[in-house]
């Protein structure tokens, strides 16, 4: 992925591939780890 994480993202746990929250710190690491590159993508998608 060629994501770049925002400066000033909301993020605090370093899993969000946007840099803001998206709930993925409440996720297991095996469940985040399950997180595929396409879902990922997803993700930051939708954020714009």
């Amino acid at each position: 992925m060629d994501n770049v994480k925002k400066e000033n993202g909301t993020c605090g746990c370093g899993r969000s591939p946007t840099g803001d929250c998206i709930g993925w710190h409440e996720l297991t690491p095996e469940q985040y780890e399950a997180k595929t590159d396409a879902d990922k993508e997803a993700m930051f998608g939708d954020s714009k």
